[in-house]
C-alpha cells in the first residue's frame, strides 16, 4: 500500500516530523511554503495531509486544489487560517490541537500583567540607555488588587489559579461558567459591568466572535475605575484599540500590555509607541515545551486519521468510525442544529442540559450526538469549540450534562430533545430526521411545529392576537426581505404562539428593532445555522 504524504508548510518542530515517519507516513518539510500561496496551490494536489500553524492560509482556492487532501491538521488552537466550510464541502476533516498551549498562555498573561504593574521594559530601556530614573518608574503592587478574569475556560481558569496564587481576588465573567465551577476554582462570578467596575487589572481569555468583538470598547472603558490596567493574550479584536488609545492618554487606563492585534503581523498599530503599553509579537504559544506539545499531537492525530481513520479533535466532523458515518451524519447534523438553536437564544450561564434520545436514534453512538449538542450550544459565545473538545468545555464550566435514552417510539422514529436551563429559565426544543436526510425542527417549548432549519431565520415568541402577521409580514416587505418559509405554533387560542421564519439574506439589526417593538412580540432573535 502505498505511504500517505503529508506536507508541512510551517515552521513546526522537528520531532513532529520524525513521528510522521515513525508512524509510517512521508513527510515533504517546507517551512516557508506556507507564505507563498500560488507555490502552494500548485504542489497542494500531490499530498493527503496538510500540517499546519498560523503563517499557511489554507483558503478555499488552495483548498480546490487539493485534489487528494483528506486532512489539514493545525498545530494551535485557532483555525481562522483555515477556510472551514471549503474544507468540510470538500469532505477534508479539520483537526487542531486546542489544549497543548493553555499553560504557555496562560503564564505569558500573568507575566505581563507583572511586567505592566511595574513598568519593566520601560524601566529596562532607560536602565540601558545610562539613565538612572529610580523615582520615575513608581510601580503598583498586585498584592491585594481584583483581577477580572473576561474568559474562564481552559486557559482564564490557569490565569485564575495563577493569580490567586499570588494572593490577588480573582472575578471572572464568562456565561458558561456555573457558581459551582466558579466556587470550586476560587474565583466570583460577576456580569461583565460589575467586572469593569470593580477590577484593577482585567485579562481576556475569550474567542472572537460576533459577540465578543469590540467587548472593551469606549463604552466599556468609561465604566472602568480610574488606573485599570488591560492585558490581551486572546485575539486582536477584542478591543477596540483607538479607544484604548484615547483612554491611555486621558490616564484613565494607566496602563495596557498586549500579545494580540485587529491586524497581523502587526508591523504598525495606534498603540505602538505609547509609554504605558507593552507590546509582544503574538507570544502567547512561543515557548519550547509549547511547540514541541503541539507539534507531538497534531502529528499523532493526523497519523491515525490517515493510516486508520481515527478522527480526534476535528472541528468539523465528530469522532466516529468509517463504518458509523453515514447512518450517523444526519443525526449530527442535527443534534448540533439543535443545540445552536437552544445557544442562540441562551443568554445566562447554563447549569444543566439533558439530551433525550428516543426510538431508532437511541440506539446510535450517542456520545458523538451529545458532542454535536454540546457544540452547537457552546459556538455562539465560545467560537473555536468543537464536537470533541466541546464536551471538555462544558465540563471545565461546570455545566451537568445528562443523557436520557427510551427505545420505544415516540409520534417520530426518531426524536432528540435538548433541554436547557440557566440561572433564569428552562427551554426545550426537539428535532428528528425525515427519510429525506433533511433534519428538522418539531417543538419547541412544547408547542408543535414542523420546520427546516435555513441559514438565516427569524425566532418569534407573541401572543396569539389578531394583526401581528399581517405586521411582521409588512415590516420585512418594506424592507425587501424576501420569507422564504413561515412556521407558527401556538399553546391555545390567544395564548403564547411562536414565529419561526426563514427568509433570504441575513436580518440588519435596525428591522430586528422595528419586529421587537410590535405590541404582541414578547421576544424576537435573529438566527444563523
Amino acid at each position: 500500500m502505498t505511504k500517505p504524504k503529508v506536507l508541512i508548510s510551517d515552521a513546526l518542530s522537528p520531532a513532529a516530523v520524525q513521528i510522521f515517519r515513525d508512524r509510517g507516513v512521508e513527510v515533504d518539510f517546507q517551512p516557508n511554503l506556507g507564505k507563498d500561496k500560488e507555490k502552494l496551490a500548485a504542489v497542494i494536489g500531490d499530498y493527503d495531509g496538510l500540517a499546519i500553524r498560523s503563517a499557511t492560509k489554507a483558503t478555499a482556492k488552495i483548498i480546490e486544489k487539493a485534489a487528494k487532501l483528506k486532512v489539514i491538521g493545525r498545530a494551535g488552537i485557532g483555525v481562522d487560517n483555515v477556510e472551514i466550510p471549503a474544507a468540510t464541502a470538500k469532505g477534508i476533516i479539520v483537526m487542531n490541537t486546542p489544549f497543548g498551549n493553555s499553560i504557555t498562555t496562560a503564564e505569558h498573561a500573568i507575566t505581563l500583567m507583572l511586567a505592566l504593574a511595574r513598568e519593566i521594559p520601560q524601566a529596562d530601556a532607560s536602565t540601558q540607555a545610562g539613565k538612572w530614573e529610580k523615582n520615575r518608574f513608581m510601580g503598583v503592587e498586585i498584592t491585594g488588587k481584583i483581577l477580572g478574569v473576561v474568559g474562564c475556560g481552559n486557559i482564564g481558569s490557569i490565569v485564575a489559579d495563577r493569580a490567586l496564587g499570588l494572593r490577588m481576588k480573582v472575578i471572572a465573567f464568562d456565561p458558561f461558567l456555573s457558581p459551582e465551577r466558579a466556587k470550586d476554582i476560587g474565583v466570583e462570578k460577576v456580569e461583565l459591568d460589575e467586572l469593569f467596575k470593580r477590577a484593577d487589572f482585567i485579562t481576556l481569555h475569550t474567542p472572537l466572535t460576533d459577540k465578543t468583538r469590540n467587548i472593551i470598547d469606549a463604552a466599556a472603558l468609561a465604566k472602568m475605575k480610574k488606573g485599570v490596567r488591560i492585558i490581551n493574550c486572546a485575539r486582536g479584536g477584542l478591543v477596540d484599540e483607538q479607544a484604548l488609545v484615547d483612554a491611555l492618554n486621558s490616564k484613565h487606563v494607566a496602563g495596557a500590555a498586549f500579545d494580540v492585534f485587529v491586524e497581523e503581523p502587526a508591523t504598525s498599530n495606534v498603540l505602538f509607541g505609547h509609554p504605558n503599553v507593552i507590546c509582544t509579537p503574538h507570544l502567547g504559544a512561543a515557548t519550547t515545551e509549547a511547540q514541541e506539545n503541539v507539534a507531538l499531537q497534531v502529528a499523532e492525530q493526523m497519523s491515525d486519521y490517515l493510516l486508520h481513520g481515527a478522527i480526534s479533535n476535528a472541528v468539523n466532523f465528530p469522532s466516529i468510525t468509517a463504518e458509523e458515518a453515514p447512518k450517523l451524519r444526519p443525526f449530527v447534523e442535527l443534534a448540533e442544529k439543535l443545540g445552536s438553536f437552544a445557544g442562540q437564544l441562551t443568554e445566562t450561564g447554563i447549569t444543566r442540559v439533558q439530551i433525550t434520545y428516543e426510538g431508532h436514534v437511541a440506539e446510535m453512538k450517542i456520545k458523538a450526538l451529545t458532542s454535536a449538542v454540546l457544540a452547537g450550544l457552546l459556538r455562539p459565545m465560545l467560537g473555536t469549540v468543537n464536537v470533541v473538545s466541546a464536551p471538555l468545555v462544558a465540563k471545565e464550566r461546570g455545566m451537568a450534562v445528562d443523557e436520557i435514552v427510551r427505545t420505544a417510539h415516540s409520534d417520530y422514529e426518531s426524536l432528540i430533545t435538548v433541554t436547557v436551563t440557566t440561572e433564569r429559565q428552562e427551554r426545550s426544543v426537539s428535532g428528528t430526521v425525515y427519510a429525506d436526510g433533511k433534519p428538522r425542527l418539531v417543538d419547541i417549548k412544547g408547542i408543535r411545529v414542523d420546520a427546516e432549519f435555513g441559514k438565516s431565520m427569524i425566532y418569534i415568541t407573541n401572543e396569539d392576537k389578531p394583526g401581528f402577521i399581517g405586521q411582521f409580514a409588512g415590516l420585512l416587505g418594506d424592507a425587501k426581505i424576501n420569507i422564504a418559509t413561515f412556521h407558527l405554533g401556538r399553546t391555545k387560542a390567544g395564548g403564547d404562539a411562536i414565529a419561526l421564519v426563514q427568509i433570504d439574506g441575513a436580518m440588519p439589526d435596525e428591522l430586528l428593532k422595528k419586529v421587537k417593538a410590535l405590541p404582541q412580540v414578547k421576544q424576537a432573535k435573529a438566527l444563523a445555522f
